[in-house]
């Protein structure tokens, strides 16, 4: 390398930062979206209460309805995942992440200015196609700007940004909240998305084309031009071309490959366990209802979103943790830990809600105005232990999360479908994942009406099913090549 080229890389690094945080700033706003609701919730279960008393005289219950619209956003992620990563080979990346700008900044200001039920569904389903699409697109196009020695570390700030995003709903909705605003105040808690989503969109603009997008197209001279601004070596840039270019023959080779062949039966097994498992452990149900869960073991209102931002807070901390442990710990290692801090916290949480049950519906009448205040200061103190329970088990649970699956999950995947199948081994399984999110909180509401503990209780049985996986079923992928895993599976048998 020249004089040239070595005062040049710092600044070829800024720019190959600078793209990347651009493009993370997609899962910020995924794990912004997929948050805020949790402090807007009971106020829409009295805002939309007549519209789910007539629709429940047709069919289903209030809270089948209720949990329906807090699901809607999630059944979008669903069609967002599944139907962006086609369109961004058509359209190329860094358009579809300025239609998913689009997209998050027209669900943020219609769901704040939501006149009725079909409205808020609409804006909120607009939004998930957003967050499912991002799931999708900021990874696939910060791993086709980096290269290969950054790779890993540059990929991994999306999903750090997902967690950031969650823990900046909870302070959003706390912060709004504190401002008395009154009737409002759920608007404004999904209104102040829209500013960072038009950034978003407005700074896509000073990021390139995806190299191996434009090499698809035919734009070369434009690819090599990309690969030099991101910091490929100019002497190197040939070599990379040729190797994009040979990826892409072989991808074209395998368009045909089905996952469904008898050969990748266990990955498949595999990867749709472990999203199932994912979500059976109700991390969704307390990213989306937090306060709720809190306001049911005796917090109040401010108290119960103040703990939530104590839930974004452990989210994040333990996320950046175990990602700086995980390949020198493997991923079973972690699976294995959080299952159990899984069993502990859930375990926790089921017990103290069958044990103050009483006592918390009490609190809960007398903040409500439902029964005589005089009995609320005893009531308060009766309480007042099995809601501290519940709050550090929480953490415990959150933690439990962070740790193993929410670490682990698309590491494992991508690990362990062969090269010529991965991108659809991975695509069902974020299907997977995103199917059992918009079911798992679409159900809480119904359950938790009747008792927190039963709820918690089948989450700690799923996990406890989710430990006995991890012990017996689940491979270690730390340190084995792609080659030796599809030994390990025994995929090389043609079936």
């Amino acid at each position: 390398m020249n004089m040239n080229e070595t005062i040049l890389q710092p600044r070829m690094r800024k720019y190959l930062v600078k793209c990347t945080l651009v493009a993370a700033l997609g899962g910020l706003l995924f794990g912004f979206d997929t948050a805020v609701i949790s402090g807007t919730e009971q106020s829409l279960r009295v805002l939309f209460d007549g519209e789910y008393q007539k629709l429940s005289q047709v069919f289903g219950t209030v809270n089948f309805w209720h949990g329906l619209a807090i699901a809607s956003a999630l059944i979008g992620t669903i069609v967002g995942a599944m139907r962006f990563g086609k369109l961004a080979d058509t359209y190329g990346r860094r358009k579809l992440l300025m239609i998913i700008g689009v997209l998050y900044f027209i669900s943020a200001i219609g769901s704040a200015l939501a006149y009725d039920l079909s409205s808020f569904v609409l804006f909120r389903f607009v939004g998930g196609v957003g967050v499912g699409g991002a799931s999708v697109i900021s990874p696939m196009y910060i791993a086709e700007i980096s290269p290969a020695k950054f790779r890993g570390r540059l990929v991994a700030i999306t999903q750090f940004n997902i967690v950031l995003g969650i823990l900046l709903a909870f302070v959003s909705n706390y912060l709004i909240a504190g401002f008395e605003l009154g009737a409002v105040t759920w608007r404004w808690m999904f209104g102040v998305e829209a500013l960072p989503a038009l950034l978003f969109f407005l700074f896509l603009f000073t990021i390139p084309r995806s190299p191996r997008w434009l090499l698809v197209k035919g734009y070369v001279d434009e690819a090599k031009k990309v690969l030099s601004q991101v910091g490929t070596d100019s002497g190197s840039i040939e070599d990379e071309v040729a190797e994009i270019q040979n990826t892409l023959k072989t991808d074209e080779r395998n368009k045909g490959e089905t996952i469904f062949k008898r050969r990748y039966y266990k990955p498949l097994f595999l990867a749709i366990s472990i999203a199932a498992f994912n979500q059976l452990s109700g991390i969704n149900a307390v990213m989306y209802f937090a306060p709720r869960i809190f306001g049911m073991s005796g917090f109040g209102e401010s108290a119960a979103l103040l703990g939530s931002v104590g839930v974004g807070l452990v989210n994040l901390a333990v996320t950046m943790f175990a990602i700086s442990i995980i390949d020198r710990f493997g991923r079973k290692k972690l699976m294995l830990f959080g299952s159990i801090g899984y069993l502990v916290s859930l375990g926790l949480i089921a017990f103290t809600f069958y044990s103050y049950d009483s006592e918390f519906r009490l609190v809960h009448e007398l903040q409500q105005g439902l029964r005589d205040g005089s009995d609320l200061a005893s009531a308060m103190t009766s309480a007042a232990t099995g809601g501290s329970i519940i709050m550090w088990s929480l953490f415990l649970f959150v933690a439990a999360h962070a740790f193993g699956q929410g670490t682990v999950i698309w590491v494992f995947i991508s690990e362990i479908f062969p090269n010529k199948v991965r991108g659809k081994g991975v695509s069902l399984a974020s299907s997977t994942l995103w199917i059992m999110a918009a079911l798992i909180s679409w159900t809480f509401p119904m359950f938790a009406e009747e008792s927190g503990g039963k709820i918690f209780t089948f989450y700690w049985v799923s996990m406890l099913l989710q430990l006995l996986w991890v012990v017996f079923v689940m491979p270690e992928t730390k340190g084995i090549s792609l080659e030796d895993m599809e030994k390990k599976l025994n995929l090389n048998d043609e079936k």
